[in-house]
């Protein structure tokens, strides 16, 4: 990215792990400087219970070349939003892009209609996969308006397209994506008289730290977990929707992504961008003309 973004500000908002930690690297590699936020830090777990951490992602920033700047926040506590955004205004008098990525995938209960999911969990999923983004972009969006050209990322799973027609595991997951969808054309109305932008944007099938442990794989050994679920072969890393965020975050017509939802494999064919291991996985094309249909696990013309 040759430093491109090096005078940009960055926030993304669940930046702890998966696609939150592969787009703070990928800003970073771009030269930005990148707040990233989420509960877990070196001293203290979130009920993921799990062990990465937000000073870890900063690390990577740094590695890759920009500023990672880690900062502990509960995106559901007004009071600690607020305080962030007031942290980077005072800081760096500006805010150049905002991702929203937080998500609560591991309260999913997959295939289970709604009478038999608990309320607590399902209610709790929406709060975090919803309410998070709208506390955040509450408070952030005036700041970054200030300047003309601001980005508004809304990271869910699975295109408009892809999720009008398909039904999306189980009711609470299904809303928390398709809302995040109808959020991102929502700001994008409110943005535009600012000439700002706000976009839906989803990966494929994601190389997350979770799914590596579910396939108990590790990155190295990925496709190992074909021989488990072979559909696996078109899933990508957590850096390659990071490369479709610079790419976003460096477009001088960005513009004419205002409200859209856009995917990775769909960003890679346009800006030219690859995934680590140099392919171009497309996989919501791949899982509407081949796994959806039963077809045999082949990822021939769409990696």
């Amino acid at each position: 990215m040759n430093q491109v973004l090096k005078s940009k500000v960055a926030l993304v908002a669940g930046a702890t792990r998966g696609a939150g930690r592969g787009i703070a690297t990928e800003l970073g590699a771009a030269g930005a400087i990148v707040y990233v936020t989420g509960r877990t830090t070196h001293a203290h777990r979130s009920e993921y219970n799990r062990s990465e951490t937000i000073e870890q992602t900063a690390d990577l920033v740094n590695q890759a070349g920009g500023q990672g700047i880690p900062v502990q926040v509960e995106h559901l506590d007004q009071a600690q939003v607020q305080a962030l955004v007031a942290r980077i205004e005072s800081e760096q008098g500006r805010l150049d892009i905002l991702v929203n990525d937080i998500g609560a995938e591991y309260l999913v209960d997959l295939n289970k209609p709604i009478w038999e999911l608990s309320l607590d969990r399902g209610l709790r999923m929406l709060r975090l996969a919803i309410d998070t983004h709208i506390i955040t972009s509450h408070f952030a969006l005036p700041l970054l308006i200030k300047n003309p050209g601001g980005l508004v990322i809304e990271i869910t799973d699975g295109t408009a397209e892809y999720n009008e027609k398909n039904y999306r595991l189980s009711l609470f997951y299904d809303l928390a994506k398709t809302s995040v969808i109808r959020m991102a054309w929502a700001l994008a109305q409110e943005l535009q008289p600012h000439k700002c932008t706000a976009v839906a944007l989803t990966p494929g099938w994601l190389r997350s730290e979770i799914m590596l442990d579910h396939f108990e794989v590790s990155e190295a050994n990925w496709q190992d977990a074909t021989a488990k679920e072979p559909h696996f072969v078109i899933s990508e890393t957590p850096r390659y929707i990071g490369r479709a965020v610079a790419c976003l975050a460096q477009d001088p017509d960005v513009a004419r992504w205002n409200g859209q939802s856009l995917s990775s494999g769909q960003l890679a064919k346009v800006y030219g961008f690859t995934d680590l291991d140099g392919s171009q996985p497309d996989a919501w094309r791949y899982i509407r003309e081949v796994a959806d249909v039963g077809k045999p696990a082949d990822a021939t013309g769409y990696r």
